[in-house]
């Protein structure tokens, strides 16, 4: 900052001097301009070219104007900022010019546009080589030459000169106010990245050099259409060399109160240090910004994720929370560790409160590259399910403890190709809960008449849960587990398959088993399966459910009947028994029971004969249901089932 004043100031005093000269003495604009030049790069080092007209008013008030000004250094290098202005106004104060103060009440730039280079790696350490003299010990009190500075409708450039990378800021309206009591307000607007920005800045620099001094200042910033929304802070901010220290930090964002410190080494590339303490952050979307949508039911997004920002600044950062809020997720306490240096962002998550659990996890950006990579490792224990995800990705299904573990990375500018790209490892552990809108037992007995379209949800299903647990290997965006593991008080399930992660679709092949006792895990009876494995494939929010059998979605009642035809039935002969030989088998008669609700029973046996002490001549059949009556399958397993 003080060095942008003395610059400016020098600016000033020099365009005031040559005016006054040439108001008195008549002397050819064009002559004006050489004079200007030279003074200003004498001054300070920088380079005015003034490629348009100069004029000079007398009245109202006396003042002059420049066109299609350009100010860089005489030696300009691509690592060099550029100012390129359409024109410059000043209004003379004309008791100045009588007192011979030569003060400028209003300086106008318009139309102006910063090319700031953005630099990649810090250079030079970061000590200049020469005597700073913002420590100079002596006083001075000189007003400083311009009353008021507006800027209209300008932009700043920044770029990468080894990449060619661009990105600005348009729109840039500001107004500088210099008070005769030293106070500066700085007010304006902008617009970065299509959102309309507004700013605040009021400081006091005290009397004499800036070097060692606290300024007090104030700053307010709101932001519109942007999970933040305003933020107010104060501080006293001290220029030691070329690093602004700035101490005493306070404020609020939205209306979550902070306080602490930060530090902003500007020498090269910038270094920002900062450790903040919240009482809450809220990074919660904006009021009336849409939800995401389920993350089922739409395919990732192909939007370019923009990163390329920490190839230029580098960072240390402490970030504490009593309470954080990220869209409608909840976690409290909250601390989040991170530093940026050459692009890499590393950050680190010990010990998160989240929903009755823990959280501890890393995550790296890699934006170094044209193909940024990314790598999360995480771990989570003893948190509750459904609020969980819920909040974080929309989804609802699944409620209790759980336990999970992700180690996992990728690549890609968008989330779409980060996801195709994932590789590593995850798991997860769900206990004691319930899978929501959804009821497999009811689902598996359906399988046993046709294949299903989607997972039949229903907000007044639910199927209970003592556990659900799985473990995956991924590559290339493809998770395989073979321990798939579902078990519940009516149903127990195994399975294995994949899934495909960037193209959202699954194929999994799974062994259903109903329950016949509710004693739930520790009950002595054995699940009856239902003898052939079942296939889940298709979209994660509409797959098909099915008997994984040859041809049955080609031809369904072909495959059913073949089914009945090898007696074995939907749900095989793994019931369970009873020792008493006479009795028949409970899966047997579950089997007899489908086939007749199936139409196996169009043809009925005759009747057992009665006993005569005979010989039998053949096996015992066993008597066909009345035509009269529904077959009693449905009645007798929803009985069985509890349902």
């Amino acid at each position: 900052m003080a060095r942008a004043l003395k610059i400016a100031g020098a600016v000033a005093a020099s365009l005031v001097a040559i005016v006054i000269v040439l108001l008195v003495t008549g002397v050819p604009s064009r002559f004006v301009t050489s004079l200007v030049q030279d003074r200003i790069e004498r001054d300070t080092g920088y380079r005015i070219a003034i490629n348009g007209t100069t004029g000079i008013e007398l009245w109202p008030s006396p003042g002059f104007t420049l066109h299609h000004v350009t100010f860089d250094r005489p030696a300009n290098a691509a690592t060099d900022a550029q100012l390129a202005v359409g024109e410059v106004r000043a209004t003379l104060a004309l008791a100045s010019l009588l007192s011979g103060t030569l003060r400028i009440s209003e300086l106008a730039i318009d139309h102006p546009t910063l090319r700031a280079p953005l630099l990649r790696e810090r250079t030079g350490g970061g000590v200049p080589s020469g005597p700073d003299r913002s420590e100079e010990t002596a006083e001075d009190d000189t007003a400083f030459p311009i009353g008021r500075v507006t800027v209209s409708n300008g932009a700043i450039v920044f770029f990468d000169p080894q990449t060619g990378w661009e990105d600005r800021i348009d729109d840039v309206n500001t107004s500088v106010t210099l008070g005769a009591d030293r106070r500066i307000n700085i007010t304006g607007d902008a617009r970065p990245g299509g959102r309309s920005l507004t700013f605040a800045i009021a400081a006091i620099p005290p009397a004499g050099p800036l070097g060692r001094r606290n300024i007090p200042t104030e700053l307010t910033l709101e932001v519109s259409g942007a999970p933040t929304r305003q933020l107010t802070a104060r501080a006293e901010v001290r220029i030691n060399r070329q690093t602004l220290l700035i101490n005493g930090l306070s404020g609020s964002l939205d209306d979550g109160k902070f306080n602490g410190w930060a530090s902003v080494d500007l020498a090269s590339k910038p270094l920002v240090k900062v450790d903040l303490d919240f009482q809450k952050l809220d990074l919660s979307a904006a009021p009336g910004e849409p939800s995401a949508p389920r993350s089922g039911t739409q395919s990732w997004s192909n939007t370019p994720i923009d990163v390329g920002g920490l190839n230029y600044v580098d960072a240390q950062g402490t970030i504490s929370a009593a309470e954080l809020t990220i869209g409608r997720a909840r976690f409290a306490p909250a601390q989040i560790e991170a530093a940026i240096a050459r692009g890499v962002l590393k950050a680190s998550v010990p010990n998160l409160g989240v929903y009755d659990g823990r959280a501890n996890g890393s995550l790296s950006i890699d934006a170094s590259s044209n193909n940024p990579s990314y790598a999360l490792k995480a771990e989570v224990t003893g948190v509750r399910a459904l609020p969980l995800l819920s909040s974080l990705a929309d989804f609802d299904n699944i409620d209790g403890r759980m336990r999970a573990t992700a180690d996992v990375r990728g690549a890609g500018a968008s989330l779409r190709a980060i996801m195709s790209s994932l590789a590593g490892t995850a798991s997860i552990d769900v206990r004691d809960g319930a899978i929501r809108n959804l009821n497999i037992a009811k689902m598996i007995r359906a399988l046993t008449s046709g294949t299903l379209s989607g997972w039949q949800e229903r907000p007044d299903q639910t199927t209970d849960l003592s556990q659900l647990s799985a473990t995956a290997t991924i590559a290339k965006g493809q998770a395989t587990t073979n321990d798939l593991f579902l078990t519940g008080p009516l149903v127990r399930m195994t399975g294995a398959g994949s899934l495909d992660l960037g193209a959202k679709m699954l194929a999994l092949r799974v062994e259903p088993k109903l329950v016949l006792s509710t004693e739930g895990q520790g009950g002595r009876a054995d699940p009856i399966g239902l003898g052939i494995p079942v296939a889940v494939q298709g979209s994660w929010s509409q797959p098909r459910i099915y008997p994984d059998v040859a041809g049955i979605l080609d031809d369904p009642g072909a495959a059913y009947a073949k089914l009945r035809e090898w007696g074995q039935g939907l749900f095989g002969r793994s019931g369970i028994g009873n020792s008493d030989s006479s009795v028949p088998h409970i899966g047997e008669t579950l089997d007899t029971l489908i086939r007749q609700g199936l139409g196996a029973g169009a043809n009925p046996a005759p009747a057992e004969p009665p006993a005569t002490g005979k010989p039998s001549e053949g096996p015992p059949r066993r008597e066909a249901p009345s035509p009269d009556k529904p077959p009693p399958i449905d009645g007798i397993i929803k009985q069985l089932l509890g349902r």
